[in-house]
């Protein structure tokens, strides 16, 4: 049995999932608040949030829309550990043509421009990509320049970074970030896993990924579709907090979609504590992450 209790992170919207593939994904911030309330509820400590644009339920970056979600989910609960993203604005479709020219559905933004809403906002967490990598027909790309500039403005705004790791370069990149005063060691990592042409969801991935942590590292992982909750198991298994919700998976089991992000949780919480695990409160995981309000 671990020492420590496990932390649930509730992933509600994300930036892929689309409202077609699920008529409950959450998409304007009443309906996102709602879901990471009903996360909280079920257990989750931490919700990781997107915004999407409430007219075509497409991801947005709007600010406003941000601060909606949180004053939301503030005005019921003030424990919510909330992490906001950072990931949109870095994937690049090459055109047809010209590779050398975006085509449409390219995001690519200045860095400063995919953290201003931490800036302003000052979440208690955010996460950071460290992925270059294929994704689908696409590329991602985070550069060390422009991840060394974001993590610049989040350590400005005070916000704890969520390392999101894709691969194992992603965390030597992070290692040298650590190094180099860039990023504050030993870090909060999560790892990506089942995502095509990164990390395999299997056990021995994730041990071997586990085994590159800097000594002392606090760290989570997630597999995306039908590997959630095998990976639940593996990470809790191997030493580590999770994560689930309708940005990773859609299914409550297979075929079957999940009532809702609450549901998905209550099947993480019902792994760990099948396992022997207990679960970490919101209040409990803002002491052991060093979260001050």
């Amino acid at each position: 049995m671990h020492a420590r209790k496990t932390i649930i992170t509730c992933a509600v919207t994300g930036n892929l999932t689309k409202p077609e593939q699920h008529p409950g994904l959450p998409v304007t911030p009443e309906q996102i608040a709602t879901a990471s309330l009903d996360a909280a509820r079920a257990g989750a400590a931490v919700v990781h949030i997107h915004v999407r644009d409430p007219k075509t339920g497409r991801p947005s970056m709007d600010i406003a829309l941000y601060e909606e979600v949180i004053n939301r989910i503030r005005a019921e609960n003030t424990d919510l550990i909330i992490n906001l993203t950072t990931g949109p604005g870095g994937r690049f479709i090459p055109s047809d043509d010209n590779p050398r020219e975006a085509a449409p559905g390219t995001t690519l933004m200045r860095p400063e421009e995919r953290v201003e809403h931490i800036l302003q906002l000052r979440p208690d967490i955010c996460s950071l990509d460290l992925n270059t990598m294929n994704s689908g027909g696409d590329v991602v790309i985070n550069t060390p320049k422009n991840v060394k500039r974001m993590a610049a403005v989040i350590r400005e705004a005070g916000v704890k970074p969520e390392l999101e790791i894709f691969d194992s370069g992603d965390m030597h990149l992070a290692r040298d970030l650590i190094d180099d005063g860039v990023l504050d060691g030993p870090g909060l990592w999560t790892f990506v896993m089942g995502v095509k042409y990164g990390f395999s969801a299997s056990p021995e991935t994730l041990l071997y990924a586990r085994n590159l942590l800097p000594a002392g590292a606090t760290w989570a992982a997630f597999g995306v579709g039908r590997f959630e909750f095998p990976m639940v198991a593996q990470s809790w298994l191997a030493g580590g907090h999770v994560r689930v919700g309708l940005e990773d998976n859609i299914y409550i089991s297979r075929g079957v979609l999940a009532p809702s992000n609450a549901a998905l949780v209550e099947r993480a919480r019902d792994i760990v504590l099948s396992l022997g695990g207990e679960l970490a409160t919101a209040k409990e995981a803002r002491e052991f992450l060093g979260l001050n309000r």
